[in-house]
């Protein structure tokens, strides 16, 4: 029995201890399972106050498994860490504007959609893992396509800084993938309570008419919301996923980042509009770390090695002083706009 627990501890799957992978995903069920049986039993329209608790619930928790990778990896693999872990969060609020759009064209109410949102998050975790696999895998392979990944984080930087605010709200509702779905998957009209699937009769959708008249399971908007969801966020880890492989190669780095950044997506986004409204620079801030994390990887690649203490530094910095504008910018808006009513 002894031999049998050191034989597999001695195991190692991408290059980490069986054990060490065993902690992380021991970690993320745990907070899944908590998430899933206590916190989330009941449907009901999440507040401020409880959203920014849990989004800091899962900030330490993600903070503090970086301590654990300091411990286990030692210094820079834990600032490659952290500095793929800011990225990532950083590179989520744009992700979380698109689904209050696609909430709000799907007509889900703020009951329903921390349902969609947490099966959403689960799918997104599948998916994001397997991308995130398939790209450490060309690069180890194909180190040239590193510098790929490096010039799509340019090039999205500097889109991101020319990009005006109506076209990152486009209509969703117009989008080809929508219109199939709406055109080819048969679903009721009207979200039906917190469910994904109801059985309709015959009677109630001429569309679903069958030769026995039989009932037969349809799809509601909510499972509609949660596809289209699933299916932006690969458009979104085509952005993700070079950023955190340009930080490191290290898949554990990259997986374990990602995947605690993206665990609490589902719990920031009921203070979106709250938190959004107050970061109006942040875009560009985020925008010029993208350039700079892509620059890097050329700046490794030709020229020198810029440590991961010095970027994770300059990545702070840079995201710190687009929060700091981005108040700044919004008191003065709101000085503007109350002074002359006050006067009146």
């Amino acid at each position: 029995m002894t031999d049998m627990m050191t034989a597999l501890l001695d195991l190692t799957l991408l290059d980490k201890p069986v054990w060490v992978w065993g902690i992380f995903l021991g970690v993320v069920l745990l907070l899944l399972v908590l998430d899933l049986g206590v916190l989330n039993r009941k449907s009901h329209a999440v507040g401020l106050k409880e959203s920014l608790i849990l989004s800091a619930g899962y900030i330490c928790c993600g903070l503090l498994f970086g301590g654990w990778v300091l411990i286990e990896s030692g210094s820079d693999s834990a600032m490659d860490y952290y500095t793929a872990y800011v990225l990532e969060k950083m590179l989520s609020l744009d992700n979380l504007f698109v689904m209050s759009v696609i909430f709000a064209n799907f007509m889900i109410p703020p009951e329903y959609q921390r349902r969609v949102l947490l099966w959403g998050i689960l799918g997104v975790i599948v998916l994001r893992g397997v991308m995130i696999a398939t790209g450490a895998v060309l690069v180890h392979n194909f180190a040239w396509v590193l510098y790929i990944f490096a010039g799509i984080l340019i090039i999205t930087g500097l889109k991101m800084m020319t990009m005006k605010e109506e076209e990152s709200g486009a209509d969703f509702s117009e989008r080809p993938l929508i219109k199939f779905l709406k055109t080819h998957l048969p679903f009721t009209p009207a979200v039906v309570g917190h469910r994904f699937f109801v059985k309709v009769l015959p009677e109630d959708e001429d569309t679903m008419q069958t030769p026995t008249g039989r009932m037969r399971w349809v799809a509601t908007p909510l499972f509609l919301a949660l596809i289209v969801i699933e299916l932006t966020d690969v458009m979104f880890a085509f952005d993700s996923v070079p950023a955190a492989l340009a930080v490191t190669t290290n898949i554990y780095i990259v997986l374990t980042s990602n995947i605690f950044a993206i665990l609490g997506l589902r719990a920031l986004y009921f203070a979106m509009d709250h938190v959004l409204s107050r970061l109006a620079y942040m875009k560009y801030a985020l925008a010029a770390v993208l350039i700079f994390i892509g620059l890097k990887v050329f700046y490794n690649g030709f020229i020198g090695h810029i440590s991961p203490s010095i970027s994770l530094l300059i990545t702070l910095l840079v995201l710190a002083a687009g929060a700091v504008l981005s108040v700044y910018k919004t008191r003065a808006n709101e000085e503007n706009t109350s002074g002359p009513s006050a006067q009146g």
